[in-house]
């Protein structure tokens, strides 16, 4: 007896009960009706299989297919905005934050004051030790942007995240130094004889005091999550080797190796994040060194990552001279992505001169990590040794994917929409058009920041997990998506959300774009409807 089903399928796709299959993405969705039974579709007007990317009968292919059952169920896709994943708590605090960053009026004031408790003069401007300005920062900025002050609060807004439904987090240590032009040259001028024995042994203490708080971050992390290091937070000492472009002094070599060791045996990845431009060269060696002692193995996976800022002008060579080393070395390039933290304290000449310019440096570099393949953004770096053979065959810029490409993983740190959805498109052409092997990705936003797009990366993940777990194999990204947050006493994270709230000035339209989100989200819960 001929058994018919009713099921909603996706535009241009057939799926055959009981044989091979090919999912489009959820949001097409509902765009067309399908009739199946147990001898095939019956559906009008469905083009080629062969025009709408459907199942490759290509040898080799390894494009995704699942096997159905006429019976089984069809989830239906998410209609929910995404913002409803959100606690109501968090969506007035992110309305309340979003409102002031956005008013000229009263943004203004607020900066002036948290620039003065980032360099408190006195008790009374000490938000640890004045707990009315404690409680305003902790039920507002520190509570938007932190994970919590001891390891249990820490573990619990942890979990929170977990079940709204990120893949993990990116979890950092608030202890750092970002420095004036003065305070630079003043560290980059005293030497190790002037330093003397009570400089070397306040060093010593304050490499001790960096390693137990990033271990103790380590701890708090969970198998898979990222734990972000900021060497600047190993005191003066080590800012000191840092601006002189020297090798790490032996107490903090020692604390790093302690640190990776941690991290390997949890299953946490490092992110050796980016600072001021005056330190990071070495920040850039000192991440190389251990990425070729941790990076290397059968997994083929990154322990270790440094990370790029797309608005300064050297970053492709930079990235490009990293790869062909990663290439020619035989280790995996973790890489996180970013556009820039430090606009406000960088020397101008040194960033490009235009958002366009840091826009096209960020998307050409996102395209050529995740093709693996140097483009017109990411140029193979001439000194290298294939590039050299290329040069002297006479070949040109069109063929740069020719040249040799080493592992590589990625965190794309954006609050970009436009960036993100281009990297999204990108990894769903490479699932439905070529089969090829993708990298190791994930996407990053900051807690308290760009909620919207973080929330939709959340959503569609958890669509394409559960379609798969139903036995439907998904030819879109099931992305991961992760918050980066950093922990400890408000008085410690003040010049991290300073930071912040510089971002928020200097990227007025998507803080606004935030505040109208949220306020659309409280709206809808209040009065109902999508």
């Amino acid at each position: 007896m001929r058994r018919q089903v009713t099921l909603r399928a996706t535009t241009g796709c057939l799926v055959y009960a009981r044989h091979q299959t090919a999912v489009r993405p959820p949001a097409l969705w509902n765009q067309h009706r399908v009739r199946y039974s147990h001898h095939g579709p019956t559906q009008q007007s469905e083009p080629p299989l062969s025009a709408i990317g459907g199942p490759s009968t290509s040898p080799g292919s390894t494009r995704p297919y699942a096997t159905l059952n006429s019976t089984m169920p069809f989830a239906n896709p998410p209609t929910s905005p995404p913002l409803s994943i959100l606690p109501l708590s968090t969506v007035l605090r992110s309305l309340f934050v979003t409102t002031i960053s956005s008013s000229p009026l009263l943004f203004t004031p607020s900066l002036a004051f948290l620039s003065v408790l980032a360099k408190p003069g006195s008790t009374f401007l000490n938000p640890d030790r004045n707990p009315v300005l404690k409680l305003i920062m902790g039920q507002t900025l520190y509570a938007q942007f932190c994970a919590g002050e001891t390891p249990a609060e820490v573990k619990v807004n942890i979990q929170k995240l977990k079940t709204i439904g990120y893949s993990g987090v990116i979890l950092g240590y608030a202890r750092e130094l970002v420095m004036d032009e003065s305070e630079i040259r003043s560290l980059g001028q005293v030497s190790d004889a002037e330093e003397g024995a009570e400089g070397m042994a306040q060093a010593v203490a304050d490499v001790a005091a960096w390693k137990e708080g990033t271990l103790a971050t380590v701890d708090l992390a969970d198998d898979g999550d990222f734990v972000a290091l900021k060497f600047t937070g190993a005191g003066k000492g080590s800012v000191q080797q840092l601006l002189r472009r020297s090798a790490p002094s032996p107490a903090l070599r020692e604390a790093i190796i302690e640190i990776c060791e941690r991290a390997k045996a949890r299953n946490v990845r490092l992110l050796i994040d980016a600072e001021q431009q005056a330190v990071q060269p070495a920040i850039d060696d000192w991440a190389l060194e251990f990425q070729r002692m941790y990076n290397k193995g059968p997994d083929q996976r990154a322990l270790v990552y440094g990370t790029y800022q797309a608005y300064l002008r050297s970053t492709p060579a930079t990235l490009s001279r990293h790869l062909a080393i990663a290439e020619a070395e035989g280790f995996v390039l973790g890489a996180k992505l970013v556009r820039g933290a430090y606009l406000g304290s960088e020397p101008r000449h040194l960033i490009w001169d235009t958002k366009v310019e840091t826009d096209q440096t960020y998307d050409g570099i996102a395209e050529s990590l995740i093709k693996r393949e140097y483009g017109d953004i990411l140029k193979p770096d001439p000194r290298s040794h294939s590039s050299s053979t290329s040069a002297s065959s006479g070949q040109s810029d069109h063929q740069h994917q020719r040249h040799p490409f080493p592992q590589v993983n990625l965190v794309l740190a954006s609050h970009n929409r436009v960036s993100v959805e281009r990297a999204k498109k990108l990894r769903n052409e490479q699932l439905r058009t070529t089969g090829a092997q993708q990298i190791e990705m994930a996407y990053g936003q900051l807690s308290g920041m760009a909620d919207d797009i973080s929330c939709e990366l959340v959503q569609a993940g958890k669509s394409a997990r559960e379609q798969q777990a139903q036995g439907v194999m998904v030819e879109v990204e099931a992305p991961k998506a992760y918050k980066y947050l950093v922990w400890g006493t408000v008085s410690e994270c003040v010049r991290y959300l300073l930071r912040r709230a510089q971002e928020n000035r200097d990227a007025a339209s998507r803080t606004e774009d935030t505040r109208k989100a949220m306020a659309k989200e409280l709206r809808r819960r209040l009065v109902g409807g999508n």
